[in-house]
């Protein structure tokens, strides 16, 4: 018996704007993201994500997330954002040139639904870029905000997502 429930699922085969993942409510305490082969039109994108509340994007500043970037041709490097109006998902893909990169990563969301207590996620990502080089981060983000959350919405900074899978997932109590 699996202790993940899928509750929403988006496959992305042409290029699209934004992807939302809906559907997180009081049946769990813990939501888990899973992203696949994420990929931007064009090189050297970054990822952002943002809590839906009545299934709308949340557009105000209150974004707080914090990460390690791991990567493969440099040195390590911290990431960080405060009353930001997104949370990042990922270091980019630096400096490709190419189309061929690629993102990986899993989310964990605490406190979503509960409108009393601010929301926040743990994540760990994995990039491919263009370059190619490998890129990793680790870390998190809360949501400033006392509200009842019941998805997330994903975009690329300057492009349209291409392709990937965009999976959200409740965890059986």
């Amino acid at each position: 018996m699996s202790s993940l429930i899928k509750i929403d699922e988006e496959i992305v085969t042409a290029a699209v704007a934004s992807v939302s993942l809906l559907g997180i409510d009081s049946t769990y305490d813990v939501y888990m993201v899973k992203v696949n082969n994420v990929a931007p039109d064009v090189a050297n994108r970054i990822l952002y994500m943002r809590v839906t509340e009545g299934g709308t994007a949340n557009t105000t500043a209150n974004y707080d997330y914090a990460y390690k970037g791991l990567r493969a041709d440099t040195s390590f490097a911290n990431l960080s954002g405060t009353n930001s109006t997104i949370w990042q998902t990922n270091g980019g893909y630096g400096s490709s040139t190419g189309t061929g990169q690629t993102m990986n990563g899993v989310f964990y969301l605490f406190n979503f639904n509960n409108a009393s207590e601010y929301s926040f996620f743990t994540n760990e990502t994995a990039n491919f870029t263009g370059t190619p080089a490998l890129r990793a981060g680790q870390g998190g983000g809360v949501f400033t905000s006392t509200s009842s959350c019941d998805g997330l919405y994903f975009y690329f900074n300057v492009d349209n997502i291409n392709s990937g899978v965009f999976t959200l997932y409740g965890l059986k109590k």
